[in-house]
């Protein structure tokens, strides 16, 4: 057998091993079972999100190696380039050890000292085999070393994932991402990824190890039970990357990239608090989404109670939450309060404007109208038996008025309707050319 079938068959079976037995491997629901892993994860699990807000600052301190105190835990999870060039040595033999060995292994660091030669030596403690390993920094002094980002490769800092674990399981958190993975295999890093809505409301399940650069991986729920995750840098200790490098899309990689508090969430939707509860009706036909996550027509004059606002961090556009009283359906408009004045409503733009979408209360004119009449009202069309207030609702204004026999009147329209009404305001006959 090949060497090097013979190293991914072991390096698989050391996988399944450790993965059985170790509480920092967490899986979302599907993953399967797989006798030879291959691992999907790319450079991009390497890096991490903007920066944090409190929470990040009160809880989870950043470690340079300088800083690194004796008693602090790692875990082994070696990325492909780790899988080629070993880190990690036994101090009984001084002879290389295998990385994917070592895979999901816990270390506990144990300080650094320097060899008669000169060498610089990273120490650490296996908590799975009890035996003793270091790491040979590659050029000059531990002091001249410790102050990069390199660290040492291939160990994700579990102290991060221990605080993150306490803080919050079953927390409620808001997603500020739009891509989360999902595991397609149980002993390995097989994952697929998934479309999220901004602001949704979910509910944190597990917390475990994720990868060296974002060491803590998030499992979160939403309500309708379906799981996904994000693995996320929260201190940044180890995780060899720069502040700067967590940019662009990689922003996800931070906590505050990825989630928000739901205390954070609602206090910045206070301003809106005023709007919580009023009736509004549509002045236009637009498109919401309903409690499955479609997106659906609604009609003009559609009547709903405002259930809930919710903002969304860097943008100009807030979640609203409605609720039909009509049907008690429950939709989601993304609008916004800020208006832009926007010549023409290039490309729909001024729809999503509040003032410009919704009108204030219930429309007098509906109550009491049959399903057929408001279903014709809100479509824009007219029947003979409408009153002059129903079609006002229905057309608008009429662009001209034309005096009739015996007092009736003739409402004419630009689109080439023509309503007439009886001398008692009611319409006996409905053209259009």
């Amino acid at each position: 057998m090949k060497k090097k079938t013979v190293f991914i068959l072991m390096m698989a079976l050391a996988t399944i091993s450790a993965s059985a037995q170790n509480p920092y491997i967490v899986k979302t629901r599907g993953a399967k079972k797989a006798a030879v892993t291959k691992s999907t994860a790319t450079a991009a699990e390497d890096e991490a999100e903007p920066e944090a807000r409190d929470f990040i600052g009160e809880n989870f301190r950043f470690y340079s190696l300088c800083d690194w105190q004796e008693g602090m835990k790692f875990m082994v999870m070696p990325e492909k380039y780790d899988l080629i060039v070993n880190t990690f040595c036994d101090a009984a033999t001084g002879k290389e050890v295998s990385s994917g060995r070592l895979r999901h292994k816990i270390m506990i660091y144990k300080g650094h000292t320097e060899t008669p030669e000169g060498f610089a030596l990273v120490n650490f403690l296996c908590t799975d085999d009890n035996k003793n390993y270091y790491y040979r920094i590659p050029n000059g002094t531990f002091e001249d070393y410790c102050y990069g980002k390199l660290g040492v490769p291939t160990l994700a800092y579990l102290g991060d994932v221990d605080i993150a674990r306490e803080k919050l399981i079953g927390m409620k958190l808001y997603t500020k991402a739009t891509r989360y993975r999902v595991d397609t295999e149980m002993d390995g890093d097989g994952f697929e990824e998934i479309s999220v809505p901004l602001n949704e409301e979910v509910t944190v399940r597990a917390v475990g190890a994720g990868s060296r650069s974002c060491p803590v991986k998030i499992i979160v729920e939403d309500k309708k039970g379906r799981e996904f995750y994000q693995s996320v840098a929260m201190s940044k200790t180890n995780s060899g990357m720069r502040d700067d490098e967590f940019i662009m899309d990689k922003a996800k990689f931070l906590f505050a990239g990825s989630f928000e508090l739901a205390d954070a969430n609602i206090a910045a939707s206070n301003e809106y608090s005023k709007y919580i509860g009023r009736n509004v009706y549509t002045k236009y036909p637009t498109k919401m989404e309903n409690a499955s996550g479609v997106m659906v027509g609604i009609a003009r004059l559609s009547t709903f109670r405002i259930e809930k606002i919710q903002t969304q961090n860097g943008t100009r556009y807030v979640r609203m939450t409605l609720k039909s009283t009509n049907t008690g359906e429950t939709f989601v408009k993304q609008v916004t309060f800020v208006n832009e004045d926007i010549a023409g409503d290039i490309d729909g733009a001024r729809e999503d404007y509040y003032g410009y979408l919704f009108g204030a209360g219930i429309p007098e004119g509906l109550k009491g109208l049959s399903e057929a009449k408001r279903k014709m009202i809100q479509e824009g069309r007219v029947a003979v038996g409408f009153t002059k207030r129903e079609v006002r609702m229905a057309k608008g204004e009429p662009d001209k008025h034309a005096s009739a026999e015996n007092g009736r009147t003739d409402w004419i329209y630009n689109d080439g309707t023509i309503v007439k009404f009886t001398k008692d305001g009611k319409a006996f006959k409905t053209e259009h050319h």
